[in-house]
């Protein structure tokens, strides 16, 4: 028995916020939704996959931002995105250097800690 790999990252939203969590998730960060299955789908919350990546975001009723705890996506062109969030009135928050990586920190539009690197040319 191994532990092979992480499926899928799961972040907490308030309830009601969906369409909140697609203007940021799909149309700023590009990871298109999928649809959850009929059975969650009645939870409310929303699932963005793209190949490996996956990104599902429950309704917790006693919502709080994870401040601390994080996902870290490797992006492309990192400038490019940093421009496209600002623009859309995000604001990013440089961490520590990282050798061997740009990177920055944004929240999602609920408060959700989200890391953003991509490895130095």
């Amino acid at each position: 028995m191994k532990v092979c790999a992480v499926d899928h990252v799961q972040l907490a939203m308030p309830p009601g916020e969906e369409d909140r969590a697609r203007s940021f998730y799909a149309d700023l960060l590009g990871i298109d939704e999928k649809p959850k299955p009929a059975n969650l789908a009645a939870r409310g919350g929303c699932w963005f996959e793209r190949g490996p990546l996956k990104i599902h975001l429950g309704v917790e009723q006693d919502f709080r931002p994870a401040r601390k705890a994080h996902p870290a996506l490797l992006v492309e062109d990192l400038p490019d995105l940093v421009d496209k969030l600002v623009a859309a009135g995000v604001e990013i928050g440089d961490g520590e250097p990282l050798e061997g990586y740009c990177r920055v920190y944004v929240d999602d539009p609920f408060g959700n800690r989200i890391e953003l690197l991509e490895p130095d040319a």
